[in-house]
């Protein structure tokens, strides 16, 4: 018999249909004002036919969505609103865990955690009832966080059928249990993070006292002299720091990219007897030669596929962090620590031309020897997302070493509006400048290319107004050069003079045939600018400077011209 009258409570309902339901749930939610007045509207109907029994989620629903149509059609002063909004949440805490209430009283923060209301909710309910009214603001946080529970919990639930609230008298025995227990992961979680990052910290440290050994046994001439072979315990270190690497290396990556580690200390700097000042400029950062060799040994031992993307990318995630802070020192070394770990990876500075022992020199002093197919869009992304001053050194590391290079005008404009972001100038390989940059001179075709540049620049061109000497090289040149430099020429004002002419009787400034009225020297085409706001200087500075010597510019009577006279002089005067 109870079966049968819960049946049928669950069957009568206030709305018409589903259409109904759904038309109110849409216009509840929706932020038109308009729309939300008629759903309260209708829920007031609903009220009429449902008596005392309506849905305590509806009427929660419609107090809270009331609160946001006065707020938004500004009727309200602030003040009133908090007032408002704080009834509402305060009915909404009261009402929902009204019904978890036992015999005797629960905490309002087990009983609202068991139906997974946020506990800042109750806190702030507490603050509106016991305690200083909270701002307006954190009201409006609290309606919307409270709406979307409710949207949730309970009128999303309802979309099968008819209204179900079991979820409000459900049992929190439970649920009380999986709360603590989730809890109490979190907090031996929390736990361990705090022991690993601590663990990871002394074993750096260790490493560090183990190379601080070394060092005091270095020669005074510490960069002419190779670093020292690992002690025994050094070996037994690389291996527990390797052990906790397997485990957790991103923790590892974070400690080893903090202060004092990575990153040096002025002191630590001077220990190892490193030049600040010898470590290239901020816009190509380098590492000192002591400092790289000081952890070769660990990122050697470190070196996997896995460990170079790892870096890499949090490499370039400290360089964005930067870019909102103002710390040079950091700045410097994270981007020489990506510079050098790219350059490693590349195959742009083989010496093709130095001995088996020179090569094995020089693969001691790289944090891996092997290619690595590194993930190179990524890369570019990261490196652009994060601009500093060494980011278009960057950028051209990675665009010169792409596996599948980006077309070239690309990676001119990459480069291009990178210097220009950065306020830094471009050294690119193909920059779009078109004066070759002055390079050694390593094949035949180098060779070729810098004579034909350097005879380009060395053939000036004469014109019928200002002519330049020849030298008698120059009057003895092919038909080949002289066709070459008319196709130059070719719809320029100037000409190329084939005539043979003895220069040397003709004064600078003229060639033969040249009429002694200036008017030949006009151009067909030409335009004006007054020069009416110029200054006109009346004396020569040599005449002004020379001691003993009287103006010309000056008679008895004054000067020869007065001011109205240069005043109109100025003002027809006019420039071509």
């Amino acid at each position: 018999m109870k079966k049968k009258s819960c049946e049928k409570r669950r069957h009568v309902v206030a709305w018409v249909n589903k259409a109904e339901w759904d038309q109110v749930l849409e216009y509840l939610y929706s932020k038109d004002p308009a729309l939300q007045k008629y759903a309260l509207h209708r829920i007031s109907a609903w009220k009429g036919r449902y008596a005392n029994s309506g849905p305590v989620a509806v009427d929660c629903t419609a107090d809270l969505v009331r609160c946001q149509v006065l707020d938004r059609l500004g009727q309200l002063n602030g003040d009133d609103l908090v007032l408002l909004y704080g009834a509402a949440l305060v009915r909404f805490v009261n009402l929902i865990t009204e019904r978890q209430q036992g015999r005797t009283a629960r905490p309002l923060r087990r009983l609202a955690g068991n139906l997974n209301i946020p506990e800042w909710v109750v806190d702030l309910r507490h603050d509106i009832t016991h305690r200083k009214l909270p701002t307006l603001k954190w009201c409006r946080k609290g309606c919307k966080a409270v709406l979307d529970w409710l949207q949730q919990e309970y009128w999303s639930r309802q979309l099968g059928g008819g209204p179900d609230e079991d979820w409000e008298s459900q049992s929190d025995g439970e649920d009380d249990e999986m709360d603590l227990k989730r809890q109490e992961d979190e907090l031996i979680a929390r736990q361990k993070q705090m022991e690993a990052y601590k663990n990871a910290r002394e074993l750096l440290i260790s490493y560090e006292k183990e190379q601080y050994r070394a060092v005091d046994g270095l020669p005074e001439d510490r960069e002419k002299s190779s670093w020292p072979a690992p002690f025994a315990d050094m070996s037994w270190l690389l291996g527990e720091i390797k052990q906790f690497a397997l485990e957790s290396s991103d923790l590892l990556i974070d400690v080893l990219l903090e202060d004092g580690f990575m990153v040096p200390t002025v002191e630590q700097l001077e220990t190892l007897g490193c030049d600040a000042s010898e470590n290239g400029r901020p816009a190509e950062p380098r590492l000192p030669q002591n400092f790289l060799r000081f952890w070769l040994p660990l990122l050697k031992m470190l070196n996997s596929p896995t460990f170079i993307h790892l870096i890499l990318e949090k490499l370039f995630v400290e360089l964005k962090l930067l870019t909102k802070e103002q710390n040079n020192h950091r700045a410097f070394y994270v981007s020489a620590w990506t510079s050098e770990v790219l350059l490693c990876n590349s195959n742009k500075f083989e010496y093709h031309f130095e001995t088996k022992v020179q090569k094995k020199a020089r693969m001691k002093e790289r944090i891996f020897v092997n290619r690595i197919q590194l993930r190179w869009q990524q890369l570019l992304s990261a490196c652009l997302d994060a601009p500093c001053i060494s980011t278009p050194h960057l950028l051209q590391l990675i665009l010169d070493d792409m596996e599948h290079p980006l077309p070239l005008e690309t990676r001119q404009r990459l480069l291009r509006l990178c210097s220009i972001y950065t306020q830094t100038e471009q050294h690119s390989d193909f920059s779009a400048s078109p004066v070759p940059k002055q390079q050694p001179i390593y094949t035949l075709e180098s060779l070729h290319e810098k004579l034909q540049h350097s005879r380009r620049h060395s053939r000036p061109c004469r014109s019928a107004g200002d002519p330049e000497r020849s030298e008698p090289s120059q009057e003895h040149r092919g038909a080949d050069g002289q066709a070459e430099k008319a196709k130059a020429l070719k719809g320029s004002p100037w000409q190329v003079c084939t005539d043979k002419v003895l220069w040397k009787n003709y004064p600078l400034g003229k060639v033969p045939g040249q009429s002694e009225d200036p008017s030949c020297l006009m151009v067909e085409i030409y335009s004006t600018m007054t020069v009416f706001d110029q200054p006109v200087e009346l004396q020569s500075s040599a005449t002004r400077g020379a001691p003993g010597v009287s103006a010309p510019s000056r008679t008895a009577e004054g000067p020869l011209w007065t001011h109205s006279d240069v005043t109109k002089l100025k003002s027809g005067l006019q420039l071509f």
